[in-house]
């Protein structure tokens, strides 16, 4: 593991966790079970402002989603952060990542957006951050963003 928290790798990265806002609808932010933490679907917001909308290949490039993904996976970080009470050293791992990408039909570069999200979790937790994963496209997302990231982590201990 690296030597640094993810707090720390963080700062480093230039990055700050963004306030998470409480889910719309009859939903938790995250749920612990037996050492596992499910983060529900977190979208690219900053603060709880869509930073991001539209459909990847006619209104936003591969690599504004890229980006949008990687704002999503903070938002996650944001769970995570209040899932273990302001400690991410206390996430042993994360487990799986799910990506959900906003696009036109013949849109094929999927991977490659969800991959915004991979990258962070990883550049965050080093090989804690390895995960299995997929990536979907789909016709739409809430709010209209162009792309929805969940994650199962495991906790120290579990």
């Amino acid at each position: 593991m690296m030597s640094q928290t993810p707090e720390k790798r963080l700062e480093v990265l230039g990055l700050r966790l963004p306030r998470v806002s409480r889910p719309a609808g009859n939903l938790l932010g995250y749920k612990v079970d037996h050492g596992l933490v499910y983060i529900s679907g977190q979208l690219p917001l900053d603060d709880g402002e869509v930073k991001c909308l539209g459909e990847v290949g006619q209104a936003l490039s591969r690599e504004d989603a890229y980006e949008a993904a990687k704002l999503a996976a903070l938002n996650v970080l944001g769970q995570l952060s209040i899932a273990t009470g302001g400690d991410l050293s206390k996430v042993a791992e994360i487990v799986k990542v799910s990506g959900f990408v906003n696009c036109v039909p013949d849109f094929i570069d999927i991977p490659f957006v969800v991959n915004g999200a991979s990258d962070l979790l990883v550049s965050v937790f080093g090989d804690a951050g390895s995960h299995a994963r997929f990536a979907i496209g789909t016709a739409s997302l809430p709010r209209g963003v162009p792309v929805e990231v969940d994650v199962i982590a495991r906790l120290d201990g579990a």
